[in-house]
């Protein structure tokens, strides 16, 4: 059976394609008909998500004395370039996946992480706990991203202890 663009990209992304299954609620409320897009369509969407994702981070290293809009600006980059994705494989889907047991934690680090990041920028204005929760959440962005990669994680975790060795040393 040939596989379409989609279910390729899928693949190349660490997705399983599309199977036919049973109808989901966006299917009985009759939502899915409203939010098709097509191929060039969704093209479209993730070129633009990610290309102004890019643009809002560009624009963020340039106001990294400034941390409530670094926080902004970055913090909108990384929203933007997350849900670029989601016009590939679709929006339901990368929530599904989002929060699927492998990476729960990392992406329940990296919201709370995000939304911390605004709080001690925009609320507290207190540099440090920004500069503190940007680092967090560029670790647990990272710890996400990885998941996608088979035996990303493990690598990254090799790779962490043969530069900085067994924490059993430290302690």
């Amino acid at each position: 059976m040939p596989q379409s663009t989609m279910d390729r990209m899928k693949l190349m992304v660490g997705l399983e394609p599309s199977t036919p299954q049973e109808p989901e609620l966006m299917d009985e409320l009759g939502l899915n008909d409203c939010c098709e897009l097509s191929r060039m369509q969704r093209l479209y969407g993730f070129a633009i998500c990610v290309s102004a994702g890019l643009f809002c981070s560009f624009l963020s290293s340039l106001m990294w004395m400034k941390p409530s809009k670094f926080a902004i600006l970055y913090t909108m980059g990384n929203v933007l370039s997350l849900g670029s994705t989601g016009f590939l494989v679709g929006f339901m889907n990368q929530l599904k996946n989002m929060f699927k047991g492998t990476r729960l934690v990392a992406t329940c680090v990296y919201l709370g992480a995000m939304i911390m990041t605004l709080v001690a920028a925009c609320y507290w204005k207190s540099f440090g706990l920004t500069v503190f929760f940007l680092i967090i959440q560029s670790l647990a962005l990272t710890w996400y991203c990885l998941s996608y990669i088979p035996g990303g994680r493990a690598a990254a975790t090799s790779c962490f202890k043969s530069c900085f060795g067994s924490m059993d040393d430290v302690f």
